[in-house]
């Protein structure tokens, strides 16, 4: 059976210090993984961050990960956010070009992929979205068709659907 590579989701609880994601990224570096992303913010606790990182591996590669976070100095605790279990999110801001002729196209977008424009000016409108990766890629691949000039994403966040 061949391995499949999957987009994996972790979320890692750590005590807020100087250096401690520098030390999780080197978890990944060293066995040769990418972290496709990153979000990272501390909780009600301020001595306390939650790190969801998302990589693209096989099962048995993240559980392999996992067992290594654990073991680091800080790492208070670390979780698989699996679907169909928790809910992934991220979000895009894109600066389109917002010329009379698109403005309905514009109007579309945003109203089909529940949007909002967080900035207009004449020649230029910021529309924010959010969304699953797919649902992202698809907004970008439209915005792209209306001469999208820049964006920003955040990487994914993620929450467990019920306490385990």
């Amino acid at each position: 059976m061949p391995t499949q590579l999957k987009e994996r989701a972790i979320a890692v609880i750590v005590n807020n210090r100087p250096d401690v994601l520098a030390r999780i990224a080197a978890t990944f570096s060293a066995r040769g993984f990418n972290i496709e992303s990153v979000s990272a913010n501390i909780t009600r606790d301020p001595a306390v961050t939650k790190i969801i990182i998302t990589t693209l591996t096989t099962q048995d590669t993240i559980a392999r990960v996992v067992k290594q976070l654990n073991r680091l100095v800080d790492v208070l605790e670390v979780k698989r956010l699996r679907r169909p279990d928790a809910v992934r999110r991220e979000m895009i801001i894109a600066r389109v070009p917002s010329a009379k002729a698109q403005a309905s196209a514009i109007r579309e977008i945003v109203k089909s992929h529940g949007g909002k424009a967080v900035h207009e000016e004449a020649d230029t409108a910021i529309l924010e979205f959010t969304g699953d990766t797919e649902e992202l890629e698809e907004i970008l691949t439209a915005l792209e068709g209306l001469g999208m000039e820049d964006f920003a994403r955040s990487g994914v966040i993620a929450l467990e659907r019920k306490r385990l």
